[in-house]
């Protein structure tokens, strides 16, 4: 089971009023840091860290925290499977938290167009993981490892972070994995964030829900158990 860290003295804005009411926008806050009980506290609230630019950008630039008015959700009944996707699924294997350093750092390889994760958000997920809260769901295929994602699990909140690949529809392949763990007996009351619905997500099925309706669903789930996979 995961490892409750020393909680937080950073106070989060209040993300329940909406904009329309002089609430925040998608940006919520600037500054705070990255242990452990901050970043849970975040995710407890339905916020997660995300630098403004890139990588490159954050250095000497405050921390930026993110709660975006309509939220990307994957809805577990939701995946969409294409029939080659099907196929790559029989010709890969779904691991869990076997490679979790090689994950995130295949996913902050700075060749990436659009690359986020610099090494202090690297460092913090690894934190996060080795307390039992990050992990790794990776796509092997002749003994090597060719996609995965990594997200944080609080209850029954999976918030995904990031996902690469190396051959042709890994990334998806441990996406339909992590779909089938998280469809247990308490798959009606999960929530997958995927934190924006991306035309490339919402292919796949994600939805955008307004932040109101999140914030609702991941009351409920934050207390639901683990998924026996993450325990």
């Amino acid at each position: 089971m995961p490892t409750e860290p020393p909680r937080t003295g950073w106070v989060f804005p209040d993300v329940a009023v909406p904009p329309e009411a002089g609430g925040p926008d998608d940006l919520v806050g600037a500054g705070a840091d990255l242990e452990p009980g901050t970043l849970l506290a975040a995710y407890r609230r339905g916020l997660f860290p995300m630098p403004d630019g890139g990588a490159r950008a954050r250095r000497g630039q405050p921390l930026l925290w993110w709660s975006p008015v309509e939220r990307g959700v994957l809805r577990l009944d939701g995946l969409r499977v294409s029939r080659s996707l099907r196929q790559s699924v029989r010709r890969m294997e779904v691991r869990v938290d076997t490679a979790f350093e090689e994950v995130i750092a295949a996913c902050a390889d700075p060749r990436r167009d659009g690359g986020w994760i610099d090494e202090g958000i690297r460092a913090a997920y690894v934190r996060l993981h080795r307390l039992g809260w990050a992990h790794s769901v990776e796509a092997w295929q002749d003994g090597e490892l060719v996609g995965g994602l990594y997200g944080v699990a609080v209850g029954g909140l999976f918030a995904g972070e990031s996902m690469f690949h190396r051959r042709t529809d890994a990334s998806k392949v441990a996406l339909v994995g992590l779909v089938d763990l998280l469809r247990d007996d308490h798959a009606d009351r999960r929530v997958f964030d995927v934190q924006w619905a991306t035309d490339h997500l919402v292919s796949l099925g994600v939805v955008a829900v307004p932040r109101s309706t999140y914030l609702r669903l991941l009351e409920r789930a934050c207390d639901v158990p683990l998924p026996r996979a993450f325990r």
